[in-house]
């Protein structure tokens, strides 16, 4: 396997390890959830934990090579820290008491569109209609929006899996803590995804001036856990037992919030950011809302229905198109036909004035400009001649220098 082979999949790897870290977030932390824990405790302890995780790294493998902080930079890296830590994870976390595991990753599949539509006008994403590739981007990211919408309006027939016999009701009703809402939830969720499509964006633009990837999620994590401490003190400040740690699903949550969906997602998300922007970032979410249906089934006893089946089916082929755009993205030969604009030429001389047997070899009026006798100007025409060497099979040029 080639390593220019390996340097064209590792992107792909790379957002699909991120939305399968995603996917297990989502279960562990609807759990966490179902017992009891605040959502805005659940933000800074993620956050926290994150920028603790990441400050040793930072410190060490970036000392050399961190850029020096201006204040456009600081103000940046203060609005991430409070678009995603803060407005963005509680509206999420809010949303996800009053709808499932399930129809919370559906939601999710906003943010690609979202992303996609603000990194366009932002000029981040730069789409060529006169290619392909840009058709093939935009319908993929269409189908993949579109199945996440079936999988979570269409429900069709229950497809019999050994287990998934509980009904939904008995799994809803070992739950105290939730209170189903669907309407309620999905507009907190909505609002998170907003946030979230703000998020990348600005990280894409923030990391063209500040490129120390470990720096920038040590310092996102590490404000937006300030800045939402003092949100969960003013909000929950009767309640000071929201804030014990104990060995359970609530601290496993926090744990694995924190070192994958803050800390390696905001990094790894950079560092692919770099190389295919913000809206390749994103177009994988509908991947996570399959894995998720497929864990819940098994964590929740979630019935797997025929719509869900069929979304999954249209979000994988939404997502082959997207990667087949990015693919070709770079490819000058994807271009569609246009009209041909006729050749012009500024200088006097034109290549028509050549002869026959110099224009089969590619030598133009350009490179045939020199004074008769001098070795400088024979010099120039036989370099024009060996750059051509490979056209000129029966191709001669015949040149008349006077004596």
């Amino acid at each position: 396997m080639s390593s220019k082979f390996l340097n064209k999949i590792r992107p792909f790897i790379g957002v699909i390890f991120l939305q399968f870290g995603s996917a297990g977030f989502a279960i562990v932390a609807k759990a966490a959830l179902n017992q009891g824990s605040s959502h805005y405790v659940f933000s800074v302890y993620r956050n926290g934990i994150a920028a603790l995780l990441f400050i040793p790294f930072a410190l060490i493998f970036e000392r050399k090579t961190r850029p020096d902080m201006t204040l456009s930079v600081f103000m940046k890296i203060l609005l991430l820290g409070l678009l995603d830590p803060v407005i963005g994870q509680n509206m999420f976390y809010a949303g996800m008491r009053y709808t499932t595991a399930t129809v919370t990753s559906a939601l999710c599949n906003l943010i690609p569109a979202i992303t996609f539509v603000m990194a366009w006008v932002l000029r981040i994403e730069k789409l060529n209609f006169r290619k392909t590739s840009t058709y093939a981007k935009i319908l993929g990211t269409s189908v993949a929006l579109g199945g996440a919408m079936i999988m979570t309006m269409i429900k069709g027939s229950t497809i019999g899996l050994p287990w998934t016999h509980a009904p939904d009701t008995a799994n809803a009703s070992a739950n105290p803590n939730d209170h189903p809402d669907p309407i309620k939830g999905a507009l907190m969720i909505g609002a998170g995804c907003f946030c979230y499509a703000l998020f990348y964006i600005l990280q894409a633009i923030t990391l063209k001036s500040y490129g120390a990837g470990m720096s920038l999620t040590a310092m996102i994590c590490g404000f937006g856990s300030m800045m939402g401490t003092v949100v969960a003190f003013i909000v929950e400040r009767n309640n000071t037992s929201i804030w014990i740690l104990r060995l359970d699903a609530k601290l496993l949550a926090y744990v694995y919030g924190g070192i994958v969906s803050s800390g390696i997602t905001y990094y790894l998300s950079g560092v692919i950011m770099k190389e295919k922007g913000p809206v390749f970032v994103t177009a994988f979410n509908p991947l996570s809302m399959v894995i998720v249906a497929i864990l819940s089934s098994f964590i929740f006893a979630e019935q797997m229905t025929v719509g869900k089946v069929g979304g999954a089916l249209v979000i994988v082929i939404g997502l082959y198109l997207v990667i087949w755009g990015k693919t070709k993205d770079n490819k000058p030969e994807e271009v569609l036909p246009t009209t041909q604009q006729p050749k012009t030429h500024t200088n006097s001389s034109s290549d028509d004035e050549l002869p026959v047997s110099s224009q089969k070899a590619g030598v133009t009026s350009q490179d045939t400009q020199f004074q008769v006798g001098n070795p400088e100007s024979k010099a120039k025409l036989g370099r024009a001649y060996s750059r051509n060497r490979r056209s000129m099979k029966n191709a001669q040029v015949h040149v008349v220098v006077e004596e």
